[in-house]
């Protein structure tokens, strides 16, 4: 209720204002103070409807508003100066003109300071104040778009700058999601789905660029030399394109390299209760899977397929493809050490 109260309050202030101000311009006329009354109202509601929708949008969408608006008001009281010398001696004149210039211009800045603020080229201000400003670039590769959780990952904030994605990965996708073949035309269409996602968050700068290597043939190599010339970094979950990368001087960041690292730790001896889900390679072996997708093996417990099992981590295996956890039954290792 306070806020509705606080807002009432101000619609009154601004209506009194002006009939007051209205009534002081020409005491002999009711006509301009009901003026002065309903453009403070109309100002009032300006107000009340600018606060609300400000509360709703991002701080970076909001500076961009009220740069706009700012510099939409320098714009007119400019227009105002250079018109100077035009003596408006009615009145009503020499208030309404100033008056619609500002609310025409502030308007006009204000849209266009909220609709515009994602072009606006933030990485050349940032190169005034930091001397590795470069190294916020980020250059998504075709991969990482369609894996999808580059746009997951942007949410929570901890990739910094700009987010590039240069028109030949987008013609790369485009190609993909034309694809005759069900399953890539799938995964062509979920990149663009992604893009268009993080293109839609206002707090992701997302940028498409026309810069191209037509000398150069491959997207992967077109990416590496893109990353030298901008001194940014490569967002894959390509293996190849991580080696080749890191070999030319272009740092890469693997989102498959970030998974791993992020995965809980296991220690030997550990015990864990996990689903047997099919039989494993060996003779016996049975196969369960943690939330995050990776792979335990249980020796002896083929029998067991189809339910749960508590068991005792053995040893941990750790690939490029990722990681594998070893064990056995915990009532097998209990066994093992009392006989010991």
């Amino acid at each position: 209720m306070g806020i509705y109260f606080i807002r009432f309050i101000l619609i009154l202030i601004f209506v009194g204002g002006g009939y007051f101000f209205g009534y002081q311009i020409e005491k002999t006329e009711h006509i301009i103070p009901l003026i002065g009354a309903g453009l403070g109202f109309v100002l009032s509601a300006i107000i009340i409807l600018l606060e609300r929708t400000f509360v709703r949008i991002s701080p970076r969408v909001a500076l961009g508003g009220l740069l706009g608006f700012l510099l939409g008001l320098l714009i007119a009281n400019l227009l105002m100066l250079s018109f100077s010398f035009l003596r408006l001696d009615i009145p009503l004149l020499s208030i309404a003109v100033p008056l619609f210039l500002n609310i025409v211009f502030g308007y006009l800045g204000l849209v266009l300071g909220l609709k515009k603020t994602k072009e606006l080229e933030l990485i050349g201000f940032e190169k005034l104040f930091r001397a590795d400003a470069e190294e916020s670039v980020k250059i998504l590769d075709t991969s990482v778009i369609i894996d999808g959780r580059i746009a997951d990952i942007c949410e929570t904030d901890f990739l910094e700058g700009a987010l590039l994605v240069p028109q030949f990965v987008l013609n790369e996708l485009q190609q993909i999601a034309d694809s005759p073949i069900a399953l890539k035309r799938n995964r062509g269409r979920r990149g663009l789905e992604i893009l268009q996602k993080m293109q839609k968050n206002v707090d992701i700068n997302l940028k498409i660029i026309e810069q191209d290597f037509p000398k150069i043939k491959e997207v992967d190599a077109k990416l590496v030399a893109l990353g030298k010339s901008l001194g940014g970094r490569v967002v894959t979950n390509d293996f190849n394109l991580n080696k080749v990368a890191e070999l030319q001087g272009v740092t890469v960041l693997n989102i498959n390299q970030l998974a791993n690292a992020l995965k809980p730790v296991v220690l030997p001896g550990e015990v864990m209760n996990v689903y047997i889900l099919k039989e494993g390679k060996e003779y016996g072996q049975g196969v369960a899977y943690l939330d995050d997708g990776t792979m335990v093996v249980v020796d002896n417990a083929r029998k067991h397929i189809g339910h749960n099992l508590e068991v005792s981590v053995t040893s941990v295996l750790q690939t490029t493809a990722g990681r594998m956890i070893f064990t056995k039954p915990k009532e097998e290792v209990a066994r093992e050490e009392e006989i010991v």
